[in-house]
């Protein structure tokens, strides 16, 4: 019975959609309720089309005559999970110089595949924080348009920053009279690029506070967003119904990207107990990938970044997971985000282990990656959560991931939208 279970599964792996009307019935032996911090056992979920219809007891369950049956009762079934910091158009092995020979096509190209490895790696969701030449953007619609497999996506099109800073491009010299196509210097040029980023698609405003650890010339921790200019971007990107992720290493870019109302803080290597106390205090959320320290140090050189980028990041990798844990401490709101394309796609799971290791439990760890990134993502009424109404995303692990997040390195079931992925 269950090789029949599973071939038919088979049958429509990859598939992009699924057949409107189908029903589905997957037991799951332990399923993760990510909304009450437990794991229920024995239950049933049946699915209709992409969407969840119910979830309970497996001994009370009323399985629709005609179903397809998916058995998972020795496995642990969790919601998609959710990566709030990603680059799907970036190639992780074409960093600094590398990365000039690059198109904006070929790019767009490359998220393709790693669009897919990221799916197959059990991240249903995803928001991608900047890419050249709108190629997120394409390849968001290409996949709800059905044309390739992926997860789904928030996108935001290019970075925007000052001019020389993280979100610019300083790698050529001035006779190449190259600016990134995301700079904007003063809070009305700032407005005037949220609107452009919104004119061609951007679901939400990604900028650069402040330095970072992979652009040429720059401190991570050297504000450079002013207030004022955040404040014009945050207000502009609000009034038109998008969020606004902020780009922070350094304590006075969190504060004052907190102070102008940002949703997010991404990376907040340097953050320090004010930092945390306003994050809490004015709900931002935190955003820390803390895991790329390894992949920086151990292969950054070889996949072409700069040296001055190892060394900076070997000065604030350690503190942003000691900060990681002081954040934890501290009651601020914290969503799992990776900056997949520093290191290769679909390895995002590998930061839960640094996750539970720097301060939360397994279970914290796993709704930071569901229920708590779909609540920043503003989603929390269609993914995050296996419960009726929501899209049946939907995955499996051997095992007791709630004992142990890292196990989901080791995802067996990908469903998205009632469709079964692997």
């Amino acid at each position: 019975m269950k090789m029949k279970i599973f071939l038919a599964a088979a049958l429509v792996a990859g598939a992009a959609h699924a057949e409107p009307g189908k029903v589905v019935a997957i037991k799951a032996g332990r399923l993760v309720d990510v909304v009450n911090g437990t794991v229920l056992k024995d239950q049933t979920i049946i699915i209709n089309g992409e969407r969840i219809a119910s979830v309970g007891p497996t001994a009370s369950a009323r399985v629709p005559a005609g179903a397809q049956l998916i058995d998972l009762s020795a496995q642990t079934v969790l919601p998609g999970l959710i990566d709030m910091h990603t680059h799907l158009t970036s190639d992780p092995l074409q960093h600094g110089y590398q990365a000039l020979g690059v198109s904006e096509v070929r790019a767009a190209l490359y998220g393709v595949r790693a669009a897919r490895a990221t799916l197959e790696a059990g991240f249903t969701t995803v928001r991608n924080v900047g890419g050249e030449g709108y190629g997120d953007i394409a390849l968001r619609d290409a996949i709800n348009d059905g044309d390739v497999t992926g997860p789904r996506m928030r996108t935001a099109g290019y970075a925007i920053g000052i001019t020389g800073g993280h979100c610019d491009n300083n790698l050529l010299p001035p006779e190449y009279k190259v600016t990134g196509q995301g700079v904007a210097d003063g809070p009305w040029a700032a407005r005037a690029k949220v609107r452009e980023m919104a004119k061609y698609g951007a679901d939400v405003i990604k900028i650069c506070a402040s330095g970072g650890v992979l652009s040429k010339g720059d401190e991570p921790g050297a504000q450079q967003y002013t207030l004022e200019e955040m404040k014009s971007i945050v207000d502009e990107a609000h009034k038109l119904g998008r969020k606004v992720a902020a780009h922070a290493h350094g304590a006075s870019s969190i504060r004052d990207a907190i102070l102008a109302g940002v949703d997010s803080v991404e990376h907040a290597s340097l953050i320090d107990d004010e930092g945390i106390r306003l994050a809490r205090e004015k709900g931002a959320w935190l955003v820390m990938d803390i895991y790329n320290d390894d992949y920086i140090l151990q292969e950054g050189a070889k996949a072409g970044m700069l040296p001055e980028s190892i060394e900076k990041e070997r000065i604030i990798g350690q503190t942003q997971r000691d900060n990681f844990r002081k954040a934890v401490q501290g009651g601020a709101r914290i969503a799992f985000g990776t900056d997949a394309g520093v290191y290769p796609h679909g390895d995002n799971a590998k930061q839960f282990h640094y996750m539970t290791k720097y301060g939360m439990t397994s279970m914290q760890a796993i709704q930071a990656a569901t229920i708590s990134a779909a609540d920043l993502l503003g989603w929390k009424d269609r993914v995050g959560s296996i419960t009726a109404g929501k899209y049946a995303d939907i995955i499996a692990v051997k095992g007791d991931p709630a004992a142990d997040a890292s196990l989901l390195t080791k995802v067996t079931f990908v469903m998205k939208g009632g469709a079964v992925i692997r």
